[in-house]
C-alpha cells in the first residue's frame, strides 16, 4: 500500500504541472530540488513526513487553477489508482501536552484545494504521520461541501448503521501513518483540519524525547505574498517533584513558565517556506540514583468507577556505569515460508548485531522454527569471538524460510534450556509473523512455568510481531506473563531498528523482581500492565492501577540488583496535580484488557474495553471510529460529543443516521491474527491481487511508451499535427478510423490512463 501511495503522489506531482498560476512569477509555488524529481519511485520522500492533505484525482480533466481558468488539453482515460496532488498549506498550529511518558498532540492545519476547477469537486485524503506507538484520537474537519466530526461507537452499532459507508474512508497506510478520506470538496475551497493523536516519549540515555512530524515538502508552500506563521506550544508535566533539565530542541523555543517538574515553551515564527525538519525536544530528570514517585488521583462524583487510581514510576537515574545482569539469551526465530525476503534478512541482521554486543561470559542460543525446530547448539554457548563466528555462518545456512509455524515446540525447548538458572537473567525472544491455533495453550505453559516454586526467578520472555497476520494480543499477553516487553513492525524497513530497541530495553536490566510494599494491603487492586517489569537503563518502569481502601503513609520499592543484593527505596506519595491519569494510561488499559478478553473469551471484559474506549477516545478492537457531517445535525439535547465528554447514547447515533451521512472507518485495532493467511504462508500483511487486463495494459505503458503517450496528450502534439501536410493528415485520419473499427482505441485509452 505504501508503494502504491508513493506512486500516486508522484503521479499527482506530474499532474500539478498542468496548473497555470498567471504571469506573476511570485504566484508559482517553490519547486522541489532536482534531486527529488530524478529520485526512484521507491524512495520514502513521497510518504508524508508531516500532516498532509491530497486531492484525489481520478479524472485529470478536473485539474486546473480555480482562480485563473486556463487552457487544459484534454487527457483521455482515468487515473487508476487515483493520483494524489499535495494541497497548498496556509497555516500550522500545534499544541502538545506531555505527561510522564505520553504526549497528546492537537494539530490545526489549513489547506486549500488549489488544483481543482472551481466548478468541480473531488475527494481529499488527509494523512497523519505519528510518532512512536501513535494512536488516533479524533478529527474535526471544516470544508466547503461538508463539515465532519469523528466519534467512537461500539462495533455492533457500527455494523447496524443503515445507509452508512463502511471501511473505505480511513485506516493505517503504515505502522504510524493514518489516512482519512474527506468526500466531495469544492475546488478552490479551504479545509481546516483539527487532528488529535497520542504518541510515546522515547527514553534513551537518561532522557525523554519527543519527535513531532513537522517536515513539510517544499511544494506545499503556496506562491504569493502572505503571512506564513508556524506555531508550537509545548507543555510538559513530568510528574516529579525534582528539577527537570531541558537537553535539546530542534527549533528556537521561548520559555513561558517553569515550576518544579513542569514547564511550558513556545515556538512561533514567520517563515518563507514551511518547516523542513521535524520538531524534536528532550529533557531529563536530574538524579544520580534510582528514584520515582507514587501519584494518586481521587475519582470525581461523575466517574462510573469510584476506585482510587494511581501511577507509579521508577527512573534509572545516571546508570551508565551501573552493573547489569549476566545474561542467558535464547532467540526463537520464525522461519516459516512467509518470512522469505526482507523480513528474515532484517531479523538476521538485528539478531547478529545484538549477539555481537554480549559480554564473553554471557550465554546464548538460537532456535529456528517452522513446523519443526532447529537449534544452533544443544546447550547454551558462551558469547566468545569463535562462537559468534560460528553462529553467523549457521544463521546464513539454516535460517532459510519454508514450511509451517509451530511455536509451542521451540518455546518448550527454550524453557528447558534456561530452567533452574537462578543467578543470571534468562531472556527468551520470540520473533514471528504468524498465528497458531494453540496460542492459549502456550500462554498456559508459560504461566505455569513462571508460577513454579522451583522455577527461574529471572525468566523474561519478550515478543516481537511482524505484519498483521500474527496475533499481537497473544504476543502482548505472553510478554506480560513473564515480565517481558512487546513490540511490532508492520513493514520490513522498521523490523531491524525496532527489534534492536526491544532487545536493548529488555536486556540492560539493573533492577529486577520489583515489588511495592503497601499495595498488598489494599482491596480490589488492579495493575496495568498486570506485572511490574524490570528497570533497565533503556526503559523506566511506569505502571498505573486502581484500588479500594487506604494506603499506608509511606511506600517502599524493593528489588534485586545485578550483584544479587537487595535494593530498597522510599516512594513519595503525592497528588497527581493536573495529570489526567485516566487519559495518560487509557491505551495501556485498553491493550491489557483486550489481551485478557481474548485469553479468557470474556464478553464482560470486552464490554469493559468498549466502555473505556468510548470514554477516553482511544480506539479498540470493540469500537469503530465514524465520521459524520455536522451541518444540520448539531447541538441537540441528546447530541454525541467527541472524546466521550458526554455519555454514549444509542438513540443519538440513530438520530445521526436519519439526519446525516455517516462514514465508518476501518478497524484501528491490531486484530487477533489470521490463521488462514498464516497457513498459506502469505508475506506478512501483504494482500495478493491478480492483475486484470487493464492492470497489464497500464503496467505496459509505464516505461518509454508512457513517456511517448505523455507527449500525445499535450499541446505539443496538437501543434505538431497543424504542421503536417493535408495528405498526411488524411492518411492519419483513415488509420484512426480503422483502429476504431477494430476497437483498438480502447487499448489506447487504457495506455493513456497510465500517464495520467
Amino acid at each position: 500500500m505504501a508503494d502504491d501511495f508513493q506512486r500516486s503522489v508522484q503521479l499527482g506531482l506530474k499532474l500539478s504541472k498542468r496548473i497555470y498560476y498567471g504571469k506573476d512569477p511570485s504566484m508559482k509555488p517553490p519547486q522541489p530540488p532536482p534531486s527529488m524529481e530524478k529520485s526512484s519511485e521507491q524512495e520514502p520522500q513521497f510518504l508524508p513526513t508531516s500532516p498532509m492533505v491530497y486531492a484525489v484525482v481520478s479524472d485529470p480533466i478536473v485539474v486546473d487553477n480555480p482562480d485563473i481558468r486556463s487552457y487544459q488539453p484534454y487527457v483521455h482515460g482515468r487515473c487508476n489508482p487515483p493520483a494524489l496532488i499535495p494541497l497548498h498549506l496556509y497555516g500550522i498550529e500545534v499544541e502538545v501536552d506531555c505527561y510522564l511518558d505520553m504526549a497528546f498532540v492537537n494539530f490545526t492545519g489549513t489547506w486549500r484545494l488549489h488544483c481543482v476547477d472551481g466548478n468541480r469537486r473531488c475527494d481529499c485524503c488527509l494523512a497523519i504521520p505519528m510518532g512512536d506507538q501513535g494512536s488516533v484520537l479524533g478529527f474535526d474537519i471544516e470544508a466547503t461541501g461538508g463539515s465532519y466530526l469523528s466519534q467512537l461507537v461500539k462495533v455492533e452499532d457500527a455494523e447496524n448503521l443503515d445507509g452508512s459507508d463502511k471501511g473505505e474512508y480511513g485506516g493505517f497506510l503504515k505502522q504510524n501513518i493514518f489516512t482519512l478520506k474527506i468526500p466531495k470538496v469544492e475546488g478552490g475551497s479551504k479545509l481546516v483540519v483539527k487532528a488529535r493523536w497520542s504518541q510515546r516519549l522515547l527514553y534513551q540515555n537518561g532522557e525523554l524525547s519527543l519527535t513531532l512530524p513537522f517536515s513539510f515538502p517544499v511544494y506545499v508552500t503556496p506562491g504569493g505574498k502572505f503571512s506564513k506563521k508556524q506555531k508550537i506550544l509545548l507543555n510538559v508535566n513530568s510528574g516529579t517533584s525534582t528539577e527537570v533539565l531541558c537537553k535539546s530542541a530542534s527549533h528556537s523555543l521561548k520559555e513561558l513558565k517553569r515550576q518544579v517538574g513542569r514547564f511550558a515553551f513556545l515556538y512561533e515564527e514567520e517563515v518563507d517556506i514551511w518547516s523542513q525538519t521535524d520538531f524534536e525536544f528532550s529533557y531529563s530528570v536530574s538524579s544520580s540514583a534510582i528514584h520515582g514517585e507514587f501519584l494518586l488521583h481521587s475519582p470525581t462524583p461523575n466517574d462510573s468507577d469510584q476506585k482510587e487510581t494511581f501511577a507509579l514510576y521508577l527512573l534509572p537515574g545516571e546508570a551508565q556505569n551501573r552493573k547489569a545482569f549476566r545474561k542467558r539469551v535464547v532467540f526463537l526465530v520464525d522461519i516459516s515460508g512467509s518470512m522469505k525476503g526482507g523480513p528474515i534478512e532484517k531479523v538476521k541482521k538485528a539478531v547478529l548485531v545484538y549477539l555481537s554486543k554480549l559480554n564473553q561470559d554471557d550465554l546464548f542460543n538460537i532456535i529456528a522454527f517452522n513446523g519443526e525446530s532447529h537449534s544452533f547448539s544443544s546447550s547454551m554457548e558462551l558469547a566468545t569471538h569463535e562462537a559468534l563466528q560460528r553462529v553467523s555462518e549457521w544463521v546464513s545456512i539454516k535460517l532459510i524460510p519454508g514450511g509451517e509455524t509451530n511455536i509451542l515446540l521451540p518455546m518448550n525447548q527454550a524453557l528447558e534450556m534456561v530452567s533452574h538458572e537462578r543467578n543470571s537473567m534468562s531472556l527468551i525472544y520470540l520473533i514471528t509473523d504468524g498465528a497458531v491455533e494453540n496460542e492459549r495453550d502456550i500462554c498456559n505453559v508459560v504461566q505455569d512455568f513462571c508460577a513454579a516454586k522451583d522455577g527461574t526467578p529471572f525468566l523474561r520472555i519478550s515478543t516481537f510481531g511482524i505484519g498483521s497476520y500474527c496475533n499481537h494480543y497473544f504476543l502482548q499477553l505472553l510478554a506480560q506473563l513473564a515480565k517481558g516487553h512487546y513490540d511490532a513492525a508492520y513493514d520490513a524497513d522498521s523490523i531491524a531498528p525496532r527489534l534492536q530497541r526491544l532487545c536493548r530495553k529488555s536486556s540492560e536490566v539493573i533492577l529486577s523482581n520489583i515489588e511495592v510494599d503497601g499495595l498488598s494491603h489494599v482491596e480490589s487492586l488492579t495493575l496495568y500492565p498486570p506485572t511490574i517489569q524490570d528497570l533497565s537503563t533503556e526503559c523506566p518502569v511506569i505502571i498505573s492501577g486502581s484500588y479500594e481502601g487506604k494506603l499506608p503513609e509511606s511506600l517502599k520499592v524493593r528489588g534485586t540488583l545485578a550483584d544479587m543484593s537487595s535494593f530498597v527505596t522510599d516512594l513519595k506519595v503525592s497528588k497527581a496535580k493536573d495529570i489526567p491519569l485516566d487519559k495518560v494510561f487509557a491505551q495501556t488499559r485498553v491493550d491489557t484488557l483486550t489481551a485478557k478478553a481474548w485469553f479468557t473469551r470474556s464478553k464482560e471484559v470486552e464490554k469493559q474495553v468498549a466502555d473505556i474506549s468510548m470514554q477516553t477516545g482511544v480506539p479498540s478492537e470493540y469500537t469503530r471510529m465514524i465520521l459524520f457531517q455536522t451541518d444540520s445535525w448539531n447541538h441537540g439535547p441528546d447530541a454525541i460529543t467527541i472524546q466521550g465528554k458526554e455519555a454514549y447514547d444509542k438513540s443519538s447515533t440513530l438520530k445521526m443516521v436519519r439526519s446525516q451521512k455517516i462514514m465508518v472507518l476501518q478497524s484501528l485495532g491490531f486484530g487477533f491474527g489470521d490463521l488462514i493467511k498464516t497457513a498459506e504462508n502469505l508475506p506478512p500483511g501483504v494482500i495478493i491481487k491478480a492483475p486484470d487486463t487493464t492492470d497489464l495494459l497500464v503496467n505496459a505503458a509505464a516505461g518509454c511508451c508512457g513517456r511517448l503517450l505523455d507527449r500525445f496528450c499535450c499541446m505539443c502534439f496538437i501543434q505538431g499535427i497543424s504542421k503536417l501536410s493535408d495528405r498526411c493528415v488524411i492518411t492519419l485520419s483513415q488509420l484512426c478510423g480503422a483502429l476504431a473499427c477494430c476497437q483498438c482505441l480502447d487499448c489506447c485509452y487504457d495506455l493513456c490512463d497510465s500517464c495520467c
